[in-house]
């Protein structure tokens, strides 16, 4: 009944349209509404090759074209080809497109400037110079929120056989077009109706990036457009329930995965468990307080066990035996617990606030997101440092540091050392932490601030009971000449720490940040032991000393930002494996080696499976070492256009594609999309016999 409905409101706003059209000429400029230019990706194609045209379509203000698939209202744009002779053409391709819902119908629309493209296959044989004219006439609806008008666009182009050289100017912009079209899933979806509900099963990796998603039907009748869609993360799936209509056979769909990227996906009928039965955690739009508490005491106790790590557990201890020394007053502990528990919530969720926001203005970022700026680093290092340092006894300040001298002493010194604890902690990372606070990203805005609050709970919680549980401060050792031995002995996790940062640091920078951060480093300590010096025979820190260290930082986090990038490459799926390029490519094949090369994806999970299962096996790239063989990487999470005409090119809509080169100069061996160990290890195999 619904479909018929649909059906007959669309003929209606179209009768309305025409109608209404020469009534109103007055009120509505005339057309067309929609500005269609046909381009050419290069005029002059290579014969036997493919040449992408493009739609460039412009709505004007107020006036939107439709989807393939238009939605409850609304018509799709047919197209009538005029083609020489042995020209043929292929779909038409369609941008991730929008939701416009009127008077209770749904509506896929564009209202922004959008373009379709449509491969053309010039046949072989042609000689250099042959005039291919294409002509098109394109009919489509174009629509405001009140009235409907039919339009057409007679359109041409004449290409003209040639080399297929394609400008710059214009391969970025269909570089440009091809990102906002819809990649296809490597992996089959899966569909169940129960009663008047439909299930449908897609594979998406747990630790891919998944903004506001929306299911797209591209199938007519499948599920009711205008349904709320509950969308729901369970493991290494998406499990999308709605209204059903009519529901057979395979389901086409795209998935809008955020920020405009989508997802061909193909769903077979089949049996969906519901993602409640797996305790799935959900995404921003239905999210239960179960998961949200489970999330928290994950937090909590991730937080607990994160005080054992090197980067906390020296400022622990030192703050456990400065109650020790200080004896068993029972207001003063428990003033200075709840200052260090205030310092350490406070810290991690303004990072968490932070990084909620970074996240919801569209960028990619996961906890302790602030070391990925060299800057952050540098400034970690040097605080790390000069904690080290003191421990170790080359100078003497008020333990554990300097940060006594922001807050003064008693519940203000507690407070700095408890925020000094929870941002020297982000480097660190323990059980129980990456599946909070990954919750902590899918949850209400509200839950995912409360997580991160748990997670500073987690950290101060050993301290806090030390100040309000008299029997635990009884137990610690009394004051005496092992508190010194025990200070140095603490100072070794903190140089680790100091380590790893500057490891850290020169991965992102190279050995030139490197140096400019040991560098830094050596002046910091330096002035501080001027300073430490000043404190041992009765005077203060120096007023110097301490605007020397302010100046060293500055300048020192002003001078990474220029130092040249020479980043170090990221850590390989595959030993000795290189990231693709077809100039790297055509190098290894110029040197006789066997390549394999192979095209993945985060979001793509047969991918994944075969990485894990496969190529990342001890076997197989044992195999690839015995006989040198080279292997290629191709990242197309992003959808990189270049990437995206080479795997075209090869006959495959998107990822995995596996290919495999021969010694000898043939052409490459498409391998299937489910790989197996033995399969490459006979490749290489016959690759070195060959040899």
């Amino acid at each position: 009944m619904r479909a018929r409905y649909c059906a007959f409101m669309t003929m209606m706003l179209v009768l309305l349209g025409l109608i209404a059209a020469p009534a109103s000429a007055q009120e509505i400029e005339p057309g067309p509404h929609i500005a269609i230019d046909l381009v050419a990706e290069t005029p002059d194609p290579r014969s036997g090759s493919d040449v992408t045209l493009a739609f460039a379509s412009t709505p004007r203000p107020g006036w939107h074209g439709y989807w393939r698939n238009p939605g409850d209202a609304g018509l799709a744009a047919r197209l009538d080809w005029q083609l020489p002779d042995g020209v043929s053409v292929g779909e038409l391709r369609y941008p991730v497109p929008e939701r416009l819902l009127i008077a209770g119908l749904m509506n896929y629309v564009y209202e922004a400037p959008f373009a379709q493209l449509v491969t053309l296959h010039v046949p072989d044989g042609l000689a250099p110079g042959t005039r291919l004219p294409v002509a098109v006439k394109m009919q489509y609806l174009v629509c405001t929120l009140s009235i409907c008008v039919p339009e057409s666009a007679a359109l041409s182009t004449e290409l003209v056989v040639g080399d297929g050289t394609v400008a710059p100017a214009t391969r970025a912009r269909f570089d440009a077009w091809r990102q906002k079209l819809p990649k296809k899933l490597g992996s089959q979806a899966t569909w169940q109706r129960e009663g008047e509900r439909i299930r449908i099963a897609i594979p998406y990796p747990a630790g891919a990036d998944l903004g506001d998603a929306y299911l797209y039907p591209v199938t007519d009748r499948a599920i009711d457009y205008a349904a709320d869609q509950h969308i729901v993360r369970d493991g290494d799936r998406l499990v999308v329930e709605t209204a059903a209509i009519e529901p057979q056979g395979d389901i086409e769909a795209v998935l809008d995965t955020g920020d405009g990227d989508g997802l061909e996906i193909t769903a077979v009928p089949g049996v969906v468990a519901p993602a409640a039965a797996k305790g799935a955690s959900s995404s921003p739009a239905a999210v239960g307080w179960q998961a949200a508490l489970i999330a928290f005491a994950g937090a909590v106790l991730g937080g607990l066990i994160l005080n054992v790590m090197p980067c906390v557990f020296p400022i622990l201890s030192l703050k456990a035996l400065s109650l020790a020394k200080a004896g068993d007053d029972g207001h003063r502990p428990r003033a200075e617990a709840l200052a260090y528990t205030a310092g350490v919530v406070l810290v991690c969720v303004a990072l968490g606030a932070i990084l909620l926001g970074v996240r919801a203005a569209g960028i990619s970022a996961g906890w302790a997101f602030q070391l990925q700026s060299p800057a952050v680093i540098l400034v970690l290092l040097l605080l790390v440092s000069a904690i080290a340092f003191n421990l170790a006894g080359l100078f003497e300040l008020a333990t554990p540091g300097f940060v006594n001298r922001v807050g003064g002493n008693g519940t203000g010194s507690a407070f700095a050392t408890g925020a000094l604890a929870a941002f020297v902690a982000t480097p660190c990372t323990g059980p129980f932490m990456g599946a909070a606070l990954g919750a902590a990203l899918v949850l209400p805005w509200a839950a995912g601030i409360a997580v991160f609050a748990g997670l500073g709970l987690g950290i101060a919680l050993p301290f806090l009971l030390l100040g309000f549980v008299p029997a635990l401060r009884r137990i610690l050792p009394r004051p005496g000449p092992w508190m010194e031995r025990m200070r140095r002995l603490l100072s070794i996790p903190m140089f680790l720490t100091a380590v790893a940062l500057a490891w850290v640091l020169g991965r992102q920078t190279g050995a030139n940040g490197m140096a400019l951060g040991l560098l830094a480093a050596l002046a910091f300590v330096l002035l501080l032991w001027v300073g430490g010096r000043r404190q041992a025979q009765g005077r203060g820190f120096g007023l110097f000393a301490l605007i020397a260290c302010i100046a060293v930082t500055v300048i020192a986090v002003a001078a990474i930002a220029h130092v040249p990038a020479e980043r170090s490459a990221p850590a390989e799926a595959a030993a000795n494996a290189e990231p693709f390029s077809e100039e790297r490519l055509a190098e290894l094949r110029s040197e006789g080696r066997p390549v394999f090369a192979y095209f993945t994806a985060d979001w793509c999970l047969t991918c994944k499976v075969n990485e894990k299962a496969v190529i990342e096996t001890a076997p197989v790239n044992q195999a690839f070492a015995d006989r040198d063989v080279a292997v290629l990487v191709g990242d197309w999470t992003d959808g990189d256009p270049v990437l995206g005409r080479f795997i075209e090119a090869h006959n495959r809509a998107g990822v995995p594609l596996y290919l495999w080169y021969a010694p000898d100069g043939s052409d490459p061996e498409v391998l299937p999309q489910i790989l197996t160990q033995a399969m490459l290890r006979e490749r290489s195999e016959a690759a070195g016999q060959g040899g």
